[in-house]
């Protein structure tokens, strides 16, 4: 479901059924933007203000990584949803560990890729059941080594 193919005004639909389907609002003011910059990487991402209680969803307009924009809106909408169990987790991390640290670093990483896969199996979960396009994107595969690419040169156990 890319911009062009579908459009923005279908998208934004969308996103208007996300937002009220995740029982974002009334409680949170969130808008949907659009980045034009050929240079932004990302597909999709969110800014939260939680002291405001508003968030800008910002998805790629011009070259998106995934096939399907239902499910990204949904992904960073997760994000919004899960926002408050980061931040305290993230907090503790911080408290904890000392800046630099490699205890830090992996408490990082083992958090965010925790994160990530979480908020991406709730949204293929709420996609599959409410979705409106269900298809699954595999946009990010594609620029991925094969199974058999990651394990060439590696010497036999044997």
């Amino acid at each position: 479901m890319s911009a062009p193919a579908v459009g923005r005004a279908k998208l934004q639909a969308r996103f208007e059924f996300w937002i009220k389907k995740l029982r974002l609002t009334p409680g949170w003011d969130v808008r949907l933007e659009w980045v034009e910059d050929p240079a932004w990487p990302k597909t999709g991402d969110i800014k939260i203000d939680c002291d405001d209680r508003k968030a800008i969803l910002l998805l790629n307009a011009l070259d998106p990584k995934q096939e399907n924009l239902e499910e990204v809106i949904v992904h960073e909408l997760m994000h919004l949803k899960l926002y408050p169990l980061d931040q305290v987790t993230e907090s503790l991390i911080v408290s904890q560990f000392e800046e630099g640290t490699p205890a830090r670093s992996f408490a990082c990483r083992q958090f965010f890729g925790a994160l990530e896969v979480t908020v991406e199996e709730l949204a293929k979960c709420f996609l599959l059941e409410f979705g409106e396009d269900r298809e699954l994107s595999f946009g990010r595969c594609a620029g991925m080594k094969s199974f058999n690419e990651l394990f060439e040169g590696l010497n036999d156990l044997e």
